[in-house]
């Protein structure tokens, strides 16, 4: 595969807080920003597909031909920008955000972006009056598609899907994110570096030089080599278990090994109906297994809202107990203190477990797999890895010249 560096798309600042609430001209500049660049670069396309060019092929001949746009490979950043769609939506289909991570074999409807043209027509017009209702629901952003209009290309279907970005930089790294978090309610964080550093050398992996928790920077090419080794150290370090932990400890080795076989069988070059088969069913085993992670499965946000309520929570027992100091015993005084750190445990639980979910983009992306492969032939021909790497011949070298 060649690359050729054809434009640099504008990256225009950020707006953030309220200033990317009020400032809808901004955003409006720098949507026409972006389509103004697309014009042009597609440009061709609307003349080549519709009356052909003559090429060179590889046989030495010359042929008519007629080029149309079949893949944009990009992240799911890039793609949410170009196809006009909010950050939580998928670029094939239309389910919602509260479905992101939920029944794997649930279909929905794709999108249809012609139908979003229209309606948006519809609302300039002043036509329909409940159009932004709609977009609201199946997550639009009016008027934002780059590529609608191109001759014989369906926009949902140029959304291609890839290794580096959905599983590897994604699922991979939420993942051991659960691990560490399980491993440290369990106490085995120790015994998981031990195993780490001693994993001995074979052909094809490099052997870890630090211990996990002393790694600070995961890329591709790490998090691919834990892939490799990630279900022999977790079976190691989960080795011996006590009754009680004897259940999670199973379900948490099943699920780590059913998305490790599921992003392996995905890196085949070709298919037949069995390992599709196989695919489907290592994505349904850990969509099955992995609430064992749920509640290690805790945003930022959330965790934020959690202190902020302990914090109230422990300054309105101060305030309670300063004026109640001297009217009680120092045992009673031990138990009331029981009793408050009992409820701040409580409270920040409750809250965790109402707020953590599986409901994210990437975790959506892996149900599309099976019908991807069908549809286009295997996923790693649609790799990203190419265009990251030709970041730095074409466009960091190229700048720093």
């Amino acid at each position: 595969m060649s690359v050729l560096l054809v434009a640099l798309l504008p990256v225009p600042p950020k707006l953030t807080g309220e200033s990317s609430r009020a400032d809808e001209t901004q955003w409006q500049i720098n949507a026409d920003s972006l389509r103004a660049v697309f014009d042009l670069v597609l440009a061709p396309f609307h003349y080549v597909s519709h009356e052909g060019m003559v090429m060179d092929c590889a046989d030495g001949k010359t042929r008519l031909c007629f080029s149309i746009l079949s893949a944009w490979i990009a992240d799911h950043a890039e793609h949410t920008t170009l196809h006009g769609i909010g950050s939580k939506s998928c670029p094939k289909c239309e389910v919602p955000c509260n479905e992101l991570g939920g029944n794997p074999r649930e279909v929905y409807e794709g999108r249809d972006y012609a139908i979003y043209e229209e309606k948006a027509r519809q609302l300039e017009s002043g036509e329909a009056g409940s159009t932004q209702e709609y977009f609201r629901q199946v997550g639009v952003k009016i008027g934002r598609n780059v590529f609608t209009g191109l001759h014989r290309v369906n926009p949902s279907d140029l959304h291609k899907l890839d290794l580096l970005h959905k599983i590897y930089l994604c699922l991979f790294k939420h993942m051991m994110q659960w691990v560490e978090g399980f491993l440290k309610k369990h106490k085995r964080q120790q015994a998981f570096d031990d195993t780490w550093k001693e994993i001995p050398p074979y052909p094809g992996l490099s052997v870890p030089k630090k211990a996990y928790r002393e790694v600070t920077q995961w890329q591709g090419k790490e998090i691919h080599n834990l892939s490799q080794c990630i279900s022999a150290v977790l079976a190691s370090t989960l080795r011996n278990p006590d009754s009680s932990q004897h259940p999670d400890f199973q379900i948490a080795l099943k699920c780590v090994s059913a998305l490790v076989d599921l992003s392996l069988m995905a890196q085949y070059r070709s298919h037949i109906p069995d390992t599709l088969s196989y695919l489907e069913r290592y994505l349904l085993t850990f969509h099955q297994t992995k609430d064992v992670f749920f509640e290690f499965r805790t945003s930022k946000a959330t965790r934020a809202e959690a202190n902020r309520q302990d914090l109230e929570l422990r300054e309105l027992i101060a305030n309670e107990r300063a004026h109640g100091i001297h009217r009680t015993s120092a045992a009673k005084r031990r138990r009331q203190v029981d009793q408050e750190r009992l409820q701040r445990v409580n409270q920040r639980a409750y809250l965790i477990r109402q707020e953590n979910h599986f409901h994210f983009i990437k975790m959506h992306y892996l149900t599309h797999f099976s019908s991807h492969v069908r549809r286009f032939g295997s996923i790693s021909m649609y790799s990203t890895e190419i265009g990251e790497l030709a970041h730095k011949d074409h466009i960091k070298e190229g700048y720093r010249r």
